[in-house]
């Protein structure tokens, strides 16, 4: 027994691979369009208390896009919310907006990120304020994921900052690790 309907759907389906699924409107342009791309609207807010807001612009690096928006320096202590804390030398917190631009999930290791004084000395986070106030060791960042939060450093109380340097994740297949970005805080 024969199934025409069957036939005729495989002749249009062969027929529409031959002629590569060609539509019949004109072509369309690759020239750029005049439309501006929609941004969102999100209301800014004031900075926290001792801190001061950093103007740098986005820096990429691997897969990770890096945003400095605020600084707090010279910080004798902290409090947690179990615990207060006095700093070795002096607290600084770094505040940043992380971002996975990329389209495959990727992942952030705050432990990786430098504090750079104007002695060159790079310092890492200090883990125990990290915990103690709530700030993420590591995290994964799905597709097209912002997450905003603070970087603590105990450096020497005499110490100058100079800049951050932000560390992303290599982009996909690519083993080893990045070199970083350095963002200026002077």
């Amino acid at each position: 027994m024969r199934t025409p309907p069957l036939r005729f759907a495989g002749a249009v389906l062969a027929g529409a691979v031959l002629t590569g699924c060609a539509g019949t409107g004109p072509p369309e342009s690759t020239a750029p369009s005049a439309t501006p791309t929609p941004a969102y609207a999100l209301t800014p807010r004031p900075v926290r208390p001792g801190e001061r807001p950093v103007n740098a612009p986005p820096v990429t690096d691997g897969d990770t896009r890096f945003q400095v928006i605020g600084l707090q320096t010279g910080l004798s202590g902290f409090f947690g919310t179990h615990a207060e804390w006095q700093a070795k030398g002096q607290y600084v917190v770094v505040r940043i907006v992380v971002e996975n631009p990329g389209r495959a999930n990727s992942r952030f290791d705050a432990k990786r990120q430098k504090l750079i004084t104007a002695d060159g000395t790079a310092h890492g986070i200090d883990r125990f304020a990290q915990a103690t106030k709530r700030q993420p060791d590591t995290l994964p960042l799905g597709a097209e994921v912002r997450i905003e939060l603070d970087l603590w450093f105990d450096i020497p109380k005499e110490a100058r900052v100079a800049a951050v340097q932000l560390f992303g994740d290599p982009p996909l297949g690519v083993g080893g690790s990045t070199d970083g970005v350095k963002v200026a805080l002077t």
